[in-house]
Order: structure tokens, then C-alpha cells, then sequence
């Protein structure tokens, strides 16, 4: 039989693995998000284009939460300032929806 304290933590860890997959997951409209992106970010993100190659899949659904709440646009900060926060809340869903370990990782085709 397992320990009270083994049990605690257990429950903890277990509660704290959904909470961080729960972040992103909230708030935006990915279909909206997509759209910005392939309108706004792909032409800088795209093979052969000034900015790195970029997809949802090129990040984990973490690394794009660290990357929007840093809120730091290597390259043309500028670009990515211009976007209100509902926009960037969209486009973060739908990143983040379509990341490399979500359950439907998707390049920006």
C-alpha cells in the first residue's frame, strides 16, 4: 500500500503535468490564428525566406508557450508588436493546437 505522502505528491505531480498542457489551451480561436499566420507570418517563415523556416510543428506545445509569454520576436520585434493581444492569443492556439507533440501536429500548408 502506498504511503499518505507518496500518494500526496503523486496526486500533485499529476495535477501539475495538466495544468502546464492547459496554458496554451485557452482563449484563442485557432482557426483565426491560422489565418493571421498564413496572412502575416509565413511569408517570413517560409523555406527560402528572410526568417527562419517556422510551422507549429517546429516547436512543442511548451516551447510555444515559453515563446509567446516572452513575447520576443527574434529579428523584427517590430512585426510582432503590431499585432493586438486577441491576435496573438489566435495565432498562439492555433501554434500551440498543432505543435509537435499535440495530437494533431500540422505544418501551415
Amino acid at each position: 500500500m502506498m504511503k499518505p505522502i507518496i500518494k500526496a505528491a503523486a496526486c500533485i505531480l499529476l495535477t501539475l503535468s495538466f495544468g502546464a498542457q492547459v496554458y496554451a489551451a485557452d482563449g484563442g480561436n485557432p482557426k483565426k490564428g491560422k489565418h493571421l499566420y498564413k496572412k502575416e507570418c509565413k511569408a517570413c517563415h517560409s523555406p527560402g525566406a528572410v526568417g527562419k523556416e517556422m510551422t507549429p510543428m517546429s516547436k512543442t506545445m511548451s516551447q510555444w508557450d515559453r515563446f509567446f509569454k516572452r513575447m520576443k520576436h527574434k529579428g523584427d520585434q517590430e512585426a510582432f508588436n503590431a499585432f493586438s493581444d486577441k491576435d496573438l492569443k489566435d495565432i498562439q492556439q492555433f501554434l500551440y493546437d498543432h505543435a509537435a507533440d499535440s495530437d494533431q501536429p500540422q505544418t501551415c500548408g
